[in-house]
């Protein structure tokens, strides 16, 4: 059954006469009569008594037109969720990143974000790249900003979008014999201890690599995932460790002179699927936000 004959069996109740019906339906007397026969054969009731003044309705009549109302309402409530929706009265983004992103790119987007658009909500999940692209894989975030390349091979269900370069930098306690230099070779780091990422993690692989590739095995006293709780303890004095240009002040953290720690920071999410009138909105601020750092 559809909403317009619903409609137009409410317009027939409320005026009592065909005619003024169909004047206020804007449809023929005819085809007002058409579907009201039709209606009334569905329900095998007559919701009329046809009477020299008009229409009356039955007791069916009267039942069915309160039905009729509640749908109508819920109908008209649910255009109007849809309509806020699209036009980012309400919603909720679902996002998720890894430690620079979570605390350092993202809430200044969120923020500026939310300014606009103060009905729509945040989820964000802070997780190593291969959790948060499965997340994303599985529909449980939306969007993600990840290390690449990822660990495995999501090219085949998910789209994938450059940001931004990163650089990682080492940080040393206060007094440190690299303190306040502008860089470090991997040789400058044997036998010193690190504070360090989690192991498994895109980051803290492309550390051990680089620096494995140099002939330095890393001597790993402590293992973080907060890049907050890294920079505590290095200045604590438990070791030297690694931090995303992003948390730094400018001039701040020594690259390395050996080939600089680069990572490139993308967005990814699935490509089979349409974003949310507030996901896709958020996407091309977060896209626009992060390309112009």
């Amino acid at each position: 059954m559809e909403l317009t004959t619903l409609r137009h069996f409410r317009a027939i109740a409320r005026a009592g006469h065909m005619t003024r019906a169909a004047e206020t339906a804007g449809v023929s007397q005819p085809a007002l009569s058409a579907m009201l026969k039709k209606l009334e054969a569905e329900l095998g009731a007559e919701l009329f008594h046809r009477t020299p003044r008009g229409v009356e309705l039955t007791e069916a009549g009267r039942i069915f037109l309160e039905h009729a109302e509640d749908a109508l309402r819920a109908a008209d409530l649910a255009r109007q969720a849809v309509r806020e929706l699209a036009g980012l009265e309400r919603g909720e983004v679902r996002l998720g990143g890894g430690a620079t992103a979570s605390a350092y790119l993202l809430p200044s987007v969120v923020r500026a974000f939310r300014k606009q658009h103060d009905g729509v909500r945040f989820y964000v999940r802070e997780a190593g790249s291969r959790a948060i692209a499965d997340s994303v894989r599985s529909g449980e975030l939306d969007m993600g900003v990840v290390t690449l390349p990822l660990p495995h091979r999501v090219d085949t269900d998910l789209l994938m979008m450059p940001l931004a370069a990163d650089e990682l930098r080492l940080l040393v306690p206060e007094g440190h014999r690299l303190d306040g230099a502008a860089e470090f070779g991997w040789h400058d780091l044997e036998g010193e201890p690190v504070v360090s990422y989690e192991a498994g993690s895109a980051v803290r692989t492309m550390i051990d690599n680089s620096a494995y590739s140099a002939g330095v095995e890393l001597n790993v006293a402590m293992e973080l995932r907060a890049i907050d709780a890294i920079v505590h303890n290095v200045r604590a004095g438990i070791g030297v460790g690694f931090v995303s240009k992003f948390a730094l002040k400018k001039g701040e953290g020594a690259r390395c002179k050996d080939g600089a720690l680069l990572r490139e920071l993308a967005l990814v999410r699935r490509s089979d699927r349409i974003p949310s009138p507030a996901a896709h909105a958020f996407e091309r601020q977060l896209v626009d936000a992060l390309r112009a750092r």
